[in-house]
Protein backbone atom coordinates (compact mmCIF):
# COMPACT_ATOMS: atom_id res chain seq x y z
CA UNK A 1 0.00 0.00 0.00
CA UNK A 2 1.13 3.52 -0.77
CA UNK A 3 1.12 4.71 3.05
CA UNK A 4 3.46 1.76 3.81
CA UNK A 5 6.25 3.85 2.01
CA UNK A 6 5.59 7.42 4.12
CA UNK A 7 8.39 8.35 6.31
CA UNK A 8 7.39 10.18 9.65
CA UNK A 9 8.55 12.51 11.98
CA UNK A 10 7.17 13.63 15.21
CA UNK A 11 8.12 17.09 16.36
CA UNK A 12 7.43 17.95 20.16
CA UNK A 13 7.47 21.04 22.13
CA UNK A 14 8.82 20.69 25.44
CA UNK A 15 9.22 22.85 28.36
CA UNK A 16 10.06 20.94 31.71
CA UNK A 17 9.24 17.38 30.30
CA UNK A 18 8.21 14.99 33.07
CA UNK A 19 7.19 10.78 33.23
CA UNK A 20 4.03 11.88 31.11
CA UNK A 21 7.11 12.50 28.08
CA UNK A 22 9.11 9.91 28.68
CA UNK A 23 6.35 7.83 28.25
CA UNK A 24 5.70 9.28 24.94
CA UNK A 25 9.46 8.83 24.02
CA UNK A 26 8.05 4.75 24.68
CA UNK A 27 5.52 4.36 23.11
CA UNK A 28 6.83 6.04 20.06
CA UNK A 29 9.73 3.47 19.87
CA UNK A 30 6.98 0.52 20.04
CA UNK A 31 4.68 1.45 17.40
CA UNK A 32 3.91 -0.87 14.29
CA UNK A 33 4.62 1.75 11.81
CA UNK A 34 8.37 2.86 11.91
CA UNK A 35 8.90 6.45 13.48
CA UNK A 36 12.57 8.00 12.08
CA UNK A 37 13.02 11.37 13.28
CA UNK A 38 12.06 12.56 16.71
CA UNK A 39 12.28 16.41 16.98
CA UNK A 40 12.27 18.09 20.09
CA UNK A 41 11.45 21.91 20.48
CA UNK A 42 12.94 22.30 23.91
CA UNK A 43 12.09 25.56 25.82
CA UNK A 44 15.67 26.36 27.74
CA UNK A 45 18.12 24.60 27.57
CA UNK A 46 19.09 24.35 31.40
CA UNK A 47 15.97 22.47 31.80
CA UNK A 48 16.81 19.76 29.53
CA UNK A 49 18.23 16.78 31.00
CA UNK A 50 20.77 15.18 28.22
CA UNK A 51 21.28 11.76 30.16
CA UNK A 52 17.61 11.19 30.15
CA UNK A 53 16.86 10.41 26.90
CA UNK A 54 20.45 8.66 25.79
CA UNK A 55 20.00 5.94 22.79
CA UNK A 56 16.90 7.42 21.36
CA UNK A 57 16.99 6.55 17.97
CA UNK A 58 16.23 9.50 15.94
CA UNK A 59 15.97 11.79 18.48
CA UNK A 60 17.02 15.70 18.27
CA UNK A 61 16.98 18.27 20.05
CA UNK A 62 16.37 22.04 19.47
CA UNK A 63 16.37 24.29 22.21
CA UNK A 64 14.80 27.63 22.51
CA UNK A 65 14.97 30.44 25.07
CA UNK A 66 11.48 31.08 26.71
CA UNK A 67 11.19 34.73 25.63
CA UNK A 68 11.22 33.26 21.94
CA UNK A 69 9.03 30.58 22.50
CA UNK A 70 5.62 30.62 20.45
CA UNK A 71 2.92 28.40 19.40
CA UNK A 72 2.71 29.08 15.96
CA UNK A 73 6.52 30.18 15.40
CA UNK A 74 8.45 27.13 17.52
CA UNK A 75 6.37 24.63 15.77
CA UNK A 76 6.91 26.14 12.05
CA UNK A 77 10.89 26.21 13.16
CA UNK A 78 10.24 22.69 14.23
CA UNK A 79 9.33 21.60 10.92
CA UNK A 80 12.20 22.96 8.91
CA UNK A 81 14.33 20.01 10.48
CA UNK A 82 11.76 17.76 9.31
CA UNK A 83 13.37 15.56 6.49
CA UNK A 84 10.07 12.79 6.06
CA UNK A 85 6.84 12.62 3.52
CA UNK A 86 4.74 13.04 6.89
CA UNK A 87 5.34 14.69 10.23
CA UNK A 88 3.41 14.49 13.37
CA UNK A 89 3.01 17.43 16.23
CA UNK A 90 2.40 16.63 19.87
CA UNK A 91 2.27 17.53 23.15
CA UNK A 92 4.49 16.56 25.67
CA UNK A 93 1.60 15.16 27.62
CA UNK A 94 0.11 13.53 25.16
CA UNK A 95 0.91 9.75 25.40
CA UNK A 96 -0.23 7.00 22.72
CA UNK A 97 -2.44 4.68 23.92
CA UNK A 98 -1.34 2.13 22.25
CA UNK A 99 1.57 0.69 19.43
CA UNK A 100 -1.03 1.54 16.36
CA UNK A 101 -1.40 5.42 16.64
CA UNK A 102 1.12 6.38 13.83
CA UNK A 103 -0.27 3.63 11.43
CA UNK A 104 -3.78 4.84 11.88
CA UNK A 105 -2.98 8.39 11.50
CA UNK A 106 -1.07 7.74 8.26
CA UNK A 107 -3.60 5.43 6.93
CA UNK A 108 -6.37 8.14 7.58
CA UNK A 109 -3.83 10.77 5.49
CA UNK A 110 -3.31 8.81 2.60
CA UNK A 111 -7.10 6.98 2.56
CA UNK A 112 -8.73 6.29 -1.26
CA UNK A 113 -11.66 6.99 0.19
CA UNK A 114 -11.83 10.74 -0.63
CA UNK A 115 -12.11 13.09 -3.90
CA UNK A 116 -9.78 15.81 -2.07
CA UNK A 117 -6.50 15.02 -0.75
CA UNK A 118 -6.31 14.64 3.12
CA UNK A 119 -3.53 17.80 4.05
CA UNK A 120 -4.06 16.71 8.16
CA UNK A 121 -5.16 14.03 9.69
CA UNK A 122 -5.84 14.21 13.92
CA UNK A 123 -6.35 11.88 16.55
CA UNK A 124 -8.59 10.98 19.01
CA UNK A 125 -8.05 12.38 22.80
CA UNK A 126 -8.77 10.16 26.06
CA UNK A 127 -9.28 10.64 29.12
CA UNK A 128 -6.55 9.93 32.06
CA UNK A 129 -7.33 7.94 34.70
CA UNK A 130 -7.83 10.73 37.02
CA UNK A 131 -9.74 12.54 34.75
CA UNK A 132 -12.74 14.41 36.48
CA UNK A 133 -16.41 13.09 34.96
CA UNK A 134 -17.62 16.58 33.01
CA UNK A 135 -13.81 16.94 31.74
CA UNK A 136 -14.00 13.18 30.83
CA UNK A 137 -17.50 14.04 29.15
CA UNK A 138 -16.29 16.95 26.88
CA UNK A 139 -13.76 14.30 25.30
CA UNK A 140 -16.03 12.72 24.13
CA UNK A 141 -18.13 15.16 22.96
CA UNK A 142 -14.88 16.44 21.14
CA UNK A 143 -13.46 13.18 19.91
CA UNK A 144 -16.19 10.83 19.24
CA UNK A 145 -15.84 7.55 18.43
CA UNK A 146 -16.54 8.12 14.30
CA UNK A 147 -13.55 8.40 12.02
CA UNK A 148 -14.60 11.48 9.68
CA UNK A 149 -13.26 13.46 7.16
CA UNK A 150 -13.92 17.54 6.70
CA UNK A 151 -13.68 19.78 4.01
CA UNK A 152 -15.44 22.74 2.97
CA UNK A 153 -18.64 21.30 1.77
CA UNK A 154 -19.31 20.93 5.77
CA UNK A 155 -18.92 24.58 6.37
CA UNK A 156 -22.58 25.65 6.11
CA UNK A 157 -23.21 22.32 8.79
CA UNK A 158 -20.28 22.48 11.15
CA UNK A 159 -19.29 25.42 11.13
CA UNK A 160 -16.06 26.10 13.20
CA UNK A 161 -15.77 22.83 13.95
CA UNK A 162 -14.79 22.20 10.35
CA UNK A 163 -11.69 23.94 11.22
CA UNK A 164 -11.03 22.07 14.28
CA UNK A 165 -7.40 20.01 14.03
CA UNK A 166 -5.51 19.47 17.43
CA UNK A 167 -1.81 19.76 17.72
CA UNK A 168 -2.16 17.51 21.04
CA UNK A 169 -1.70 14.96 18.09
CA UNK A 170 -2.13 15.57 14.74
CA UNK A 171 -0.48 14.20 11.57
CA UNK A 172 0.52 16.90 8.59
CA UNK A 173 1.22 15.55 5.07
CA UNK A 174 4.87 17.79 3.90
CA UNK A 175 4.63 18.28 0.58
CA UNK A 176 1.10 19.96 0.93
CA UNK A 177 2.45 21.56 4.16
CA UNK A 178 5.65 23.26 2.33
CA UNK A 179 2.68 24.09 -0.89
CA UNK A 180 0.45 26.47 1.75
CA UNK A 181 3.28 27.52 3.91
CA UNK A 182 2.97 25.62 7.08
CA UNK A 183 1.69 27.15 10.54
CA UNK A 184 1.63 31.01 11.12
CA UNK A 185 4.74 32.92 12.39
CA UNK A 186 3.26 34.37 15.57
CA UNK A 187 0.06 32.61 17.67
CA UNK A 188 -1.20 32.62 21.05
CA UNK A 189 -3.23 29.94 20.55
CA UNK A 190 -4.76 27.86 17.70
CA UNK A 191 -2.17 27.66 15.52
CA UNK A 192 -3.57 24.05 14.30
CA UNK A 193 -7.08 26.00 13.08
CA UNK A 194 -5.38 28.51 11.22
CA UNK A 195 -3.54 26.53 9.02
CA UNK A 196 -6.34 23.76 9.30
CA UNK A 197 -8.43 26.80 7.85
CA UNK A 198 -5.83 27.16 4.97
CA UNK A 199 -6.51 23.49 4.20
CA UNK A 200 -9.93 23.70 3.73
CA UNK A 201 -9.61 27.04 2.29
CA UNK A 202 -7.55 25.40 -0.41
CA UNK A 203 -9.52 22.08 -1.10
CA UNK A 204 -8.08 20.20 0.97
CA UNK A 205 -9.53 17.68 3.61
CA UNK A 206 -8.83 17.30 7.61
CA UNK A 207 -9.30 13.56 8.73
CA UNK A 208 -10.61 12.93 12.25
CA UNK A 209 -9.09 9.40 13.24
CA UNK A 210 -10.93 7.94 15.92
CA UNK A 211 -8.66 4.58 15.87
CA UNK A 212 -5.44 6.85 16.45
CA UNK A 213 -5.52 7.56 20.33
CA UNK A 214 -3.94 9.25 22.79
CA UNK A 215 -4.35 9.92 26.61
CA UNK A 216 -4.32 13.81 26.76
CA UNK A 217 -6.82 15.42 29.60
CA UNK A 218 -6.67 18.22 31.91
CA UNK A 219 -8.43 18.85 35.51
CA UNK A 220 -8.59 22.36 34.81
CA UNK A 221 -9.62 25.20 37.37
CA UNK A 222 -12.34 27.74 36.83
CA UNK A 223 -9.44 30.21 36.41
CA UNK A 224 -7.34 28.33 34.36
CA UNK A 225 -10.16 27.62 32.38
CA UNK A 226 -10.80 31.70 32.09
CA UNK A 227 -6.79 32.29 30.56
CA UNK A 228 -7.13 29.83 28.54
CA UNK A 229 -10.15 30.66 26.74
CA UNK A 230 -8.63 34.25 26.46
CA UNK A 231 -5.96 33.21 24.71
CA UNK A 232 -8.16 31.30 22.33
CA UNK A 233 -10.50 34.57 21.86
CA UNK A 234 -7.26 36.55 21.23
CA UNK A 235 -6.18 33.97 18.68
CA UNK A 236 -9.80 34.46 17.20
CA UNK A 237 -9.81 38.27 16.92
CA UNK A 238 -6.44 38.40 15.62
CA UNK A 239 -7.33 36.66 12.99
CA UNK A 240 -11.01 37.90 11.65
CA UNK A 241 -10.46 36.45 8.07
CA UNK A 242 -10.75 32.70 9.46
CA UNK A 243 -13.00 33.29 12.45
CA UNK A 244 -15.36 35.91 11.98
CA UNK A 245 -17.81 34.39 9.63
CA UNK A 246 -17.63 31.18 11.79
CA UNK A 247 -18.65 31.92 15.38
CA UNK A 248 -18.06 29.55 17.81
CA UNK A 249 -20.14 30.27 20.78
CA UNK A 250 -22.95 28.60 19.55
CA UNK A 251 -20.50 25.21 19.64
CA UNK A 252 -20.31 25.74 23.13
CA UNK A 253 -23.47 26.35 24.25
CA UNK A 254 -24.21 23.35 22.40
CA UNK A 255 -21.36 21.47 24.75
CA UNK A 256 -23.13 22.75 27.99
CA UNK A 257 -26.27 21.71 27.30
CA UNK A 258 -25.21 18.56 26.06
CA UNK A 259 -22.90 18.36 28.88
CA UNK A 260 -26.30 18.96 32.08
CA UNK A 261 -28.39 16.71 30.21
CA UNK A 262 -25.56 13.83 31.01
CA UNK A 263 -25.12 14.92 34.34
CA UNK A 264 -29.10 15.10 34.70
CA UNK A 265 -28.85 11.55 33.43
CA UNK A 266 -26.20 9.68 35.54
CA UNK A 267 -28.28 11.45 38.65
CA UNK A 268 -25.19 13.27 39.31
CA UNK A 269 -26.70 16.62 40.28
CA UNK A 270 -24.79 17.82 42.53
CA UNK A 271 -22.06 18.70 39.67
CA UNK A 272 -24.40 20.54 38.23
CA UNK A 273 -23.03 23.96 40.25
CA UNK A 274 -19.52 22.96 39.42
CA UNK A 275 -20.50 23.03 35.29
CA UNK A 276 -21.98 26.63 35.52
CA UNK A 277 -19.35 28.09 37.29
CA UNK A 278 -16.47 25.95 34.65
CA UNK A 279 -18.75 27.56 31.70
CA UNK A 280 -18.91 30.48 33.38
CA UNK A 281 -15.31 31.16 33.56
CA UNK A 282 -14.49 30.00 29.91
CA UNK A 283 -17.35 32.38 28.68
CA UNK A 284 -16.06 35.18 30.53
CA UNK A 285 -12.47 34.35 29.31
CA UNK A 286 -13.89 34.17 25.89
CA UNK A 287 -15.33 37.44 25.79
CA UNK A 288 -12.26 39.36 27.33
CA UNK A 289 -10.18 37.90 24.87
CA UNK A 290 -12.26 39.12 22.26
CA UNK A 291 -12.26 42.24 23.34
CA UNK A 292 -8.59 42.48 24.41
CA UNK A 293 -7.53 45.75 22.50
CA UNK A 294 -9.69 47.61 24.72
CA UNK A 295 -8.30 46.52 27.62
CA UNK A 296 -5.21 47.70 29.37
CA UNK A 297 -1.81 46.00 28.96
CA UNK A 298 -1.68 45.26 32.97
CA UNK A 299 -4.78 43.34 32.57
CA UNK A 300 -4.05 41.58 29.68
CA UNK A 301 -0.78 40.05 31.10
CA UNK A 302 -2.96 38.72 34.14
CA UNK A 303 -5.58 36.96 31.30
CA UNK A 304 -3.51 35.56 29.71
CA UNK A 305 -1.54 31.73 29.72
CA UNK A 306 1.39 32.99 28.12
CA UNK A 307 2.91 36.70 29.27
CA UNK A 308 6.34 35.76 26.79
CA UNK A 309 3.83 36.41 23.89
CA UNK A 310 3.10 39.94 24.91
CA UNK A 311 6.69 41.35 25.05
CA UNK A 312 7.19 40.46 21.72
CA UNK A 313 4.03 42.08 21.03
CA UNK A 314 5.15 45.18 22.96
Amino acid sequence: MEENRKTVAVLVPTYRPDKKFSRLLQMLQHQTYPVKQIIIMNTEQSLWNENGYQGIPGLEVHHVAKTEFDHGGTRKKGMEYVKTDVCICMTQDAVPADAYLVENLVKALYQKTQEEPIASAYARQLPDKDCRLIERYTRSFNYPEESRVKTEADLPNLGIKTYFCSNVCAAYRMDIYDRLDGFVDQAIFNEDMLYAAQVIDAGYGIAYAADAKVIHSHNYSGLQQLHRNFDLAVSQAQHPEVFASVPSEGEGIRMVKQTANYLKEQKKWHLLPELVYQSGCKYLGYRLGKRYRLLPMPLVRKLTMNPTYWNRQE
